[in-house]
């Protein structure tokens, strides 16, 4: 029997149990693969429904033949946004260059991915959704691990046994900090903080992004579909970048300061910053973070393991939060097919953490090329981007290929 990628013959021992927290990205596509590789699997989600809407994502290089392998690439051909133009802008508004958005991202014309977030979540969701069971309104409150298996207890009152239980719970996962500490232990702030929500198309943009800098400070206007366009496509996403030394912990969880930090930072800013930070006031799904990185030196303890943002998020500056997750949900699942759990944890980990740290190591790169925070290094910026042509990228970057996709049998 052939599977997908997944070959071997049917299990005829009893199926190992799986709870995964998180129905995100990594969440679900893990649930994927584990089903495949025999287990019963579990996912348990704290927001009632699955999350829509968010900032478009991208799939690339790897990422790509593992979405390819669970039979859903024609499903997010269809959803491709298909960004056609990427226009940088000086303080004044004035245009510096105009390019091709891949030969920024390092993505490839005609083959890499980029879609709404939703929209992969959702086609995701559905790939799986008639294999494995999923727990939506609920969360795991405490772990109790053991020989047999890993007693769980819900918020909502449940308490089951699981043989593994998987944190797919994203940047500041609540798994992660049970079983490793906090948070600061592992997180690696990069320097800025950033700011998503959406507006009314009123600008004339069609599948394009036009982004404003000054030193250490961004705007942009991301619009995924075109301008008139009926079921919310005419929508624009807005991005508000600054530099900013240090994270600023009081406004993380208090969207008042959030906004009146950013009405700060950017008073006097021009362009079309003004009647953003308006829109920014009503708005009602603003997301605001600090750009940062989870680094842990294991993704492991006894029978949890930790998968995507959990694990090795490599900030919005990779442009790759989204392809680790899917080739991480991949490996890890592949890594058990023929293991148990010690074993199995193990070459995830030995076999993975390579391909993670080459894309974390984008980051750097990709932040001073877009976000540059001093005059200098902004007018750099510029002179290079005059020198681009707009030629459409056939090459991507070597991190986002830089992992080969083995075959896995699963344990018969």
């Amino acid at each position: 029997m052939t599977r997908a990628g997944l070959s071997g013959p049917l299990r005829t021992v009893p199926r190992r149990t799986a709870l995964i927290s998180g129905a995100g990205i990594a969440g679900p596509a893990l649930a994927f693969w584990l089903n495949r590789c025999g287990f019963a699997v579990t996912v348990v989600e704290k927001a009632g429904t699955l999350r829509d809407g968010g900032y478009p994502v991208d799939v690339r290089g790897t990422a790509l033949e593992v979405v390819r392998r669970m039979g859903i690439l024609p499903r997010l051909r269809k959803a491709h946004i298909d960004l056609r133009r990427l226009t940088f802008l000086d303080g004044d508004g004035g245009v510096v260059a105009s390019v091709d958005p891949h030969t920024v991202t390092g993505g490839v014309a005609g083959r890499d991915l980029e879609v709404r977030r939703g929209d992969l979540t959702r086609v995701l969701h559905t790939a799986v959704r008639d294999d494995v069971e999923f727990l939506f309104g609920d969360s795991i409150d405490t772990l109790d691990q053991s020989g047999h298996g890993v007693d769980v207890a819900f918020h909502g009152g449940g308490r089951r046994t699981f043989d593994l239980v998987f944190g797919a719970d994203g940047l500041h996962s609540r798994t992660r900090a049970s079983l490793f500490g906090p948070e600061e232990r592992f997180h690696r702030y990069l320097g800025h903080c950033f700011a998503g929500f959406t507006l009314r198309n009123t600008f004339g943009l069609r599948r394009e992004t036009v982004l404003w800098n000054t030193p250490g400070r961004a705007a942009a206007l991301y619009a995924v579909g075109d301008a008139g366009d009926t079921g919310g496509k005419d929508d624009v996403h807005a991005f508000l970048n600054f530099a900013h030394p240090e994270q600023p912990f009081g406004a993380f969880r208090d969207p008042r300061a959030q906004r009146d930090l950013l009405a700060s930072v950017f008073a006097d800013a021009g362009w079309e910053v003004p009647g953003m930070l308006a829109a920014l006031r009503d708005a009602d799904d603003l997301f605001f973070d600090g750009a940062g990185q989870i680094r842990m030196p294991r993704w492991s303890h006894g029978r949890v393991a930790l998968v995507g943002d959990a694990a090795y998020a490599p900030s919005f500056l990779t442009g790759q939060g989204s392809s680790l997750a899917l080739v991480g949900a991949y490996m890890l699942a592949g890594s058990l097919a023929d293991r148990d759990h010690t074993a199995g944890f193990a070459a995830y980990e030995h076999r993975t953490r390579e391909f993670v740290t080459v894309n974390q190591d984008q980051a750097g790169e990709n932040g001073g090329a877009l976000f540059p925070t001093t005059a200098r290094a902004l007018e750099r910026r510029n002179a290079m981007l005059r020198g681009l042509g707009t030629a459409p990228v056939t090459e991507g970057r070597p991190a986002h290929s830089a992992l080969a996709l083995p075959e896995f049998t699963p344990l018969g």
